[in-house]
């Protein structure tokens, strides 16, 4: 029985938990409430209501391997943000780049303060990599939810992600940069493309896998996008030009704002959107991302504590603190080789709980294994719902972000799961994006300027 007990997580604490765990049949309610959100984003009738917007990127090519010169990116969509100098030719790709931080009072600020701050540390990159005499191509990265009106024209639909900036809700966000770039009159930027990190991600996987057709993030947040046809895109103005088909930006963290992710969140998710800088908002990407999955793990665990479930019915303050359980102990704790629970008892003397025994390592690890599970199925159902939309017999899936990147089984957990809910025709494969957002942004850049040629 000592052995048994080491290996199976409590029974009570199983049983309470049994809500973090989907049922086929929930899945594939899943995947058909959000094929029913995309469409009513697609079509022109229902998009002003439609929760998932779907927008049109305007992004209609994807690279094929010619594209070749120098392009500035800039990619925009946290609490840091980069610079880049991409240079292209066939087959190769040399990158430079610089992070800067974003202060808090600029996130919470004015939209001039924010494009300010973001124009003086271009011109500072640029100095450095003395290209300060050259009009370059940009790709801007922005990782927020955009109404694209063109290649160069998005306008902000909302802030996340912590920002607040006034004066930028509802306007033109290349407009704003283009202004802040006018004020200081020392660099030149052509700005050829705006894109959100999603399609970032498509652009630079596809510039090395001619069959992808899906760009996914899951890291911070989470959204995703798709190559549709052009046809089914009744908010595409263009349509007698163009390749027949384009990519749709779908924003699905939004899913579920209307309720319909309702019967399969938990009290930990309401508590956590509760107290969130959005409540009611970017439902399904707080079931998922790494920005809340820390505290939907350590949500349960205060919860199992107080019911004298773990550590003895004795936590501390730091476990009791919101916001205190990082996502990355998540994937530390289930990186433990099974049976051994050497980083597991290092995240809780972290948090100052010494008296943990065998079993609450086991009760701890069974907790973080659920939250991560559940996030990885929600993505793959949302994943499948596209795939089985697209119907194209092979598709690659290129991911980035650091949930997927860093959590050791989220790629095995997709990939079964994922397997199990498209259609029995489609193959399909997740690749790990290298730096979609930066390497994607040039790419976006660098299509436009060869269509220009």
């Amino acid at each position: 029985m000592g052995l048994k007990r080491n290996i199976q997580a409590q029974s009570t604490i199983r049983e309470q938990c049994r809500e973090l765990v989907f049922s086929d049949s929930q899945c594939r309610e899943i995947m058909k409430r959000l094929l029913n959100d995309c469409n009513r984003g697609l079509a022109k009738q229902t998009h002003k209501d439609a929760i998932v917007k779907c927008f049109v990127t305007y992004v209609q090519d994807l690279p094929n391997g010619t594209e070749k010169g120098k392009f500035l990116a800039l990619d925009l969509g946290g609490t840091n943000f980069r610079v880049l100098l991409i240079e292209l030719s066939e087959n190769h790709f040399e990158m430079r780049s610089k992070i800067f931080a974003i202060p808090q009072h600029i996130m919470l600020g004015s939209g001039e303060q924010l494009f300010d701050h973001i124009a003086d540390c271009m011109a500072k990159f640029m100095k450095e990599e003395k290209v300060v005499n050259e009009t370059l191509p940009l790709g801007f990265t922005f990782s927020f939810p955009l109404t694209q009106l063109g290649l160069t024209k998005g306008h902000l639909e909302r802030w996340t992600k912590g920002f607040n900036c006034s004066g930028v809700v509802g306007n033109d966000v290349v407009k704003l940069l283009e202004d802040a770039i006018a004020r200081r009159g020392d660099i030149k930027i052509d700005i050829t493309a705006i894109l959100n990190d999603t399609t970032g991600t498509l652009m630079s996987c596809a510039w090395k896998n001619n069959n992808c057709r899906v760009g996914l993030i899951v890291g911070t947040g989470s959204n995703a996008c798709y190559v549709e046809k052009q046809k089914n895109c009744e908010l595409f103005d263009d349509i007698d030009n163009g390749s027949g088909q384009v990519l749709i930006n779908t924003e699905w963290g939004a899913f579920g704002d209307d309720g319909s992710l309702d019967f399969v969140r938990s009290d930990y998710d309401r508590e956590v959107d509760r107290l969130s800088i959005n409540p009611g908002k970017q439902i399904h990407e707080k079931m998922i991302s790494g920005m809340y999955m820390g505290e939907l793990v350590r949500l349960a665990l205060e919860r199992f504590t107080k019911e004298g479930l773990l550590f003895g019915g004795k936590g501390s303050e730091l476990l009791y603190t919101r916001g205190r359980f990082y996502t990355k102990y998540v994937s530390e704790i289930e990186s433990d080789p099974p049976g051994t629970y050497a980083n597991c008892k290092e995240v809780l003397e972290e948090l100052h709980i010494k008296h943990a025994t065998e079993q609450d390592f086991v009760n701890v690890r069974y907790v973080c294994e659920c939250i991560s599970r559940r996030a990885a199925h929600l993505v793959s159902c949302g994943v499948a719902t596209l795939l089985n939309k697209m119907d194209d017999p092979h598709v690659t899936v290129g991911i980035d972000g650091s949930v997927y990147r860093y959590h050791p089984h989220f790629h095995n957990l997709m990939m079964e799961k994922i397997g199990e809910l498209v259609k029995p025709n489609i193959r399909f494969d997740l690749m790990l994006s290298e730096d979609g957002s930066g390497r994607g942004a040039a790419l976006v850049a660098a299509v436009a300027c060869r269509k220009r040629r």
